[in-house]
């Protein structure tokens, strides 16, 4: 009977531990160590994949997501370096507000640089792809399934 309970026990922790949503792939995880450069050229690739761009389309998107990459990299120095001068463990309110306005301002653009790089039918692709993967994260963030939430 210890037996059997114990190993009940055992498959439920390994169950919630394997649902934790840590893929390699995600940007926090196996590409954090990577070059702007890289992390350019694989996403290049992942959207020539789903999208099927042409070689004009690759390069423009390429350079975007180059710019993108770089431009991620010198926030994150940035508020590393912030953090690490003032001692403080967590930005306050207003300086979470202001990275989040900052934050939307820059996919607001993105999202137009990319409408103007793609075919109508690409762009209308890549927004369901790009949708479903931040409510994929989102479930993935805080252990929640919301397609149940919304009824699907």
């Amino acid at each position: 009977m210890k037996k059997v309970l114990v190993t009940t026990v055992l498959l439920i922790g390994l169950m919630g531990f394997s649902q934790r949503g840590g893929h390699f792939d995600s940007e926090q995880g196996g590409m954090k160590d990577m070059s702007p450069e890289q992390i350019a050229i694989l996403k290049t690739k992942k959207m020539n994949l789903a999208l099927d761009l042409s070689a004009a389309q690759q390069k423009e998107i390429q350079k975007l997501n180059l710019e993108n990459a770089k431009e991620r990299q010198a926030l994150m120095l940035e508020r590393k370096s912030v953090k690490e001068e003032e001692g403080r463990i967590r930005p306050d309110a207003d300086e979470r507000f202001e990275f989040q306005k900052d934050k939307l301002d820059r996919m607001i653009a993105q999202k137009g640089k990319i409408k103007q790089i793609l075919s109508e039918e690409q762009f209308k692709k890549w927004e369901r792809i790009h949708h479903h993967r931040r409510n994929h994260l989102k479930e993935g963030k805080r252990g929640h399934d919301s397609h149940r939430e919304h009824g699907k």
